[in-house]
């Protein structure tokens, strides 16, 4: 329960920083953006503003997937991490089409030089990016949280795109220094690169939920992990069934073992008692373990 309860504060404080994050550099990006005539610094401003949304989502969902399992939900709530992180992804993609379909609109109007400030705007979401995207994967990682990934996710996308919106600006601005006036799109051209990054990004969101949601098996390497524990056992003599689900934050496994036919159902109980203990120790993110036994005839392996 303390656990939980640190890693539900954990969350909070990082979802608090990232909303508060976002409304700064969406008001500054927006604002700017548009007083400055920057395509690219106005489509990261939008881009902020569904950070925000996404902070908001995941403040109010923490506290249900911390929930302990209870009668109408016997596996927990960690899935509801789950499902915000498909909602994040499916934001990201529409903003990712309103602003690609605004950067080519830019291509058919007249057009004119982003000003020295975008640039300033572009570059200062850029450090304060990385440093927030930094700061949530780690927490991420550590407290193995889908709906903090995401948010870490959707600063990573920011990164990249506020590089390209400076990228975009600097261009432009340096084109129409130079004469060179067809440059003046290089800021159409980059806010339409952005709109391509957080597309990629939504597609990484939303396919992880949906695999997980099916109830994908967790990856080869982790299951022959936890099959190399049960084979520490002499008493299992074949391993019948491995499966694992994730859950959010936390996976479960169905286990399905062979142990001698003679053996006591008090004896098969400590058995199953035993396996599940020795995973759950190792694997702290493994929530609960399902066994079951099934009986072992010698004459089988002839």
């Amino acid at each position: 329960m303390l656990a939980d309860q640190a890693r539900e504060e954990v969350g909070k404080r990082v979802a608090w920083i990232s909303l508060w994050g976002n409304i700064i550099l969406t008001i500054s990006k927006v604002v700017i953006g548009w007083q400055a005539h920057s395509e690219s610094v106005f489509a990261d401003g939008i881009h902020s503003a569904a950070d925000v949304f996404a902070s908001l989502i995941v403040l109010l969902v923490i506290n249900v997937s911390n929930k302990p399992a209870d009668k109408e939900h016997p596996y927990g709530h960690g899935k509801a991490e789950v499902i915000i992180s498909g909602i994040i992804g499916g934001l990201l993609f529409l903003v990712s089409i309103y602003i690609a379909y605004e950067g080519i609109l830019s291509f058919f109007e007249p057009v004119q030089s982003p000003m020295f400030i975008a640039l300033w705007v572009a570059l200062f979401s850029y450090i304060a990016k990385v440093i927030l995207f930094r700061y949530s994967l780690k927490v991420a990682n550590q407290y193995n949280s889908k709906a903090i990934e995401a948010i870490a996710f959707d600063h990573k996308a920011d990164i990249v795109a506020s590089l390209a919106a400076a990228f975009g600006v600097g261009l432009s601005i340096f084109g129409d220094y130079m004469g060179w006036f067809i440059f003046r799109y290089s800021d159409a051209v980059a806010s339409i690169f952005v709109a391509y990054l957080i597309f990629k990004i939504a597609k990484e969101l939303s396919s992880e939920s949906f695999h997980i949601l099916m109830e994908r098996n967790v990856d080869s390497e982790l299951l022959q992990e936890y099959e190399s524990i049960i084979s520490q056992f002499s008493d299992v003599k074949r391993i019948d069934r491995l499966r694992g689900r994730e859950h959010g934050h936390y996976i479960i496994l169905d286990v399905r073992v062979s142990i001698d036919y003679f053996k006591t159902i008090k004896e098969g109980h400590d058995i199953g008692r035993k396996l599940k203990e020795a995973i759950m120790a190792k694997f702290d993110n493994v929530q609960e373990v399902l066994i079951h036994l099934n009986p072992y005839y010698k004459d089988e392996e002839k």
